[in-house]
């Protein structure tokens, strides 16, 4: 659960000094099938020991010296949670019990920061898929942890939903290992004018609320995502999206909110009503094929030209290249494992330069090869993955371990990230 600190407050010393002292949880609870209950609300830290502790339905518990939540690799302690218990007791004696696992933190975005407690977060990230070999699309338990070692082992902090919610498991596990989730609704295809009609609108609007209602009590979840490319340079984009985007501030004053952009920065009639500009660019692979030495003049011209118009942080949502494992060329050739470093390697050279004005995050396309349709365009499915399908690393892998490893020990600022970490009983050694 947020504290209530509206996110547009953009100020770092306004938020950790006042968390450190005082973590505030607000409670909301429902009980159906009686009018006739009493209710007990205790706040327990992971030690078991009860820190706050309240009565009724509605209300907010304060906690001394609360123990902030913090992503991954950005404090000695991270993912620290506590667990709200609700007791409810009947006229008949008949007790139940309910637990939540709750974390403390804040939110906030300037016009070139975003900050979690008070603190300047950089996303180094990967956008995933629920997707893999003889499984296909779906939740499945023994590859979700599987993949979290490996965004551990890659020094990723965060990643995007793209292009749908995840499995509420997912998020349990984001929670308890701090890695910061950009929740993105299935707002795909909307590419239409009649996709921006009346009736789409509708429905759009009930999607972020039910999204809202089951992710919003979790701290991994830090902004909303409201679309992926949709044509934000059509007119009706402009009513729609200040429309959803304002429905969707109203449901949570606590996370900013964005959608993931594909249109010029001069015509997308959608990214005055964002907090934070997301876009996609896939230089020197839709276009300009083979010539990677376009990538940094471009990349360059983007963020400059988005940020001179919109004055707000960008994070680079995706970018990447199809890589087919075990094919190399010198010098690089599209589809080569050469190639896709050297791309990557050419955006990190422009990333590093506006990472320290305003660009506050980077989403590698893709965590892992997926399956898709089949089409001219892709080889036995979208080999953009740093990863295989089967969670094999390819070259790029390595070469964005480095860098997200060498970022965490730069932002956080003093000494190094600590390389081992205990969840429970286990420990994980990097």
């Amino acid at each position: 659960m947020d504290p209530r600190h509206r996110h547009e407050s953009g100020v770092e010393d306004q938020q950790c000094p006042l968390l450190c002292s005082c973590g505030l949880v607000n409670y909301w609870i429902s009980v159906q099938g009686s009018e006739h209950f009493q209710l007990e609300v205790q706040l327990l830290d992971e030690d078991g020991k009860v820190v706050a502790h309240g009565t009724g339905n509605q209300g907010q518990l304060q906690v001394p010296s609360a123990n902030l939540w913090w992503p991954y690799l950005m404090h000695e302690h991270p993912a620290y949670m506590y667990s709200l218990e609700v007791k409810v007791t009947t006229t008949e004696s008949v007790t139940d019990y309910y637990t939540l696992p709750v974390g403390i933190r804040t939110v906030a975005v300037t016009k070139s920061k975003f900050l979690i407690n008070g603190k300047p977060f950089y996303f180094h990230g990967v956008n995933k898929h629920e997707d893999s070999d003889i499984r296909g699309k779906g939740f499945d338990w023994p590859l979700l942890v599987k993949d979290f070692n490996l965004l551990r082992w890659l020094g990723a902090n965060s990643f995007r939903t793209s292009h749908y919610p995840y499995s509420e498991e997912v998020l349990q596990l984001c929670d308890r290992y701090g890695i910061v989730v950009i929740d993105e609704c299935p707002g795909v295809g909307i590419v239409l004018p009649q996709s921006f009609g009346n009736e789409s609108l509708r429905h759009h609007l009930e999607v972020m609320e039910e999204l809202i209602r089951r992710d919003k009590n979790h701290p991994a979840v830090v902004m909303w995502s409201v679309a992926n490319e949709p044509s934000s340079a059509l007119k009706p984009a402009a009513y729609y999206f200040k429309t959803l985007i304002t429905h969707t501030k109203a449901l949570d004053l606590t996370r900013p909110v964005t959608f993931v952009s594909n249109a010029k920065y001069d015509a997308d009639l959608g990214a005055p009503y964002v907090d934070v500009i997301c876009v996609n660019s896939y230089f020197s692979w839709y276009h300009d094929y083979g010539h990677v030495e376009v990538i940094q003049p471009q990349l360059n011209s983007q963020f400059e030209n988005w940020y001179k118009t919109h004055q707000k942080p960008i994070i680079q949502s995706e970018y990447g290249a199809d890589t087919i494992p075990g094919i190399h060329e010198d010098p690089p050739r599209m589809f080569s494992e050469e190639y896709q470093r050297a791309v990557l390697e050419n955006y990190h050279s422009v990333l590093d330069q506006k990472r320290k004005e305003y660009v506050v995050g980077e989403l590698i396309w893709n965590f892992a090869d997926f399956m898709t349709n089949q089409s001219p365009l892709r080889v036995i499915g979208n080999k953009k993955g740093i990863f295989t399908r089967q969670r094999q690393p390819k070259s790029s892998a390595f070469i964005l371990r480095e860098r997200y490893w060498r970022i965490a020990n730069e932002t956080r600022g003093h000494g190094s990230v600590p390389r081992t970490q205990c969840f429970g009983s286990r420990p994980f050694t990097f």
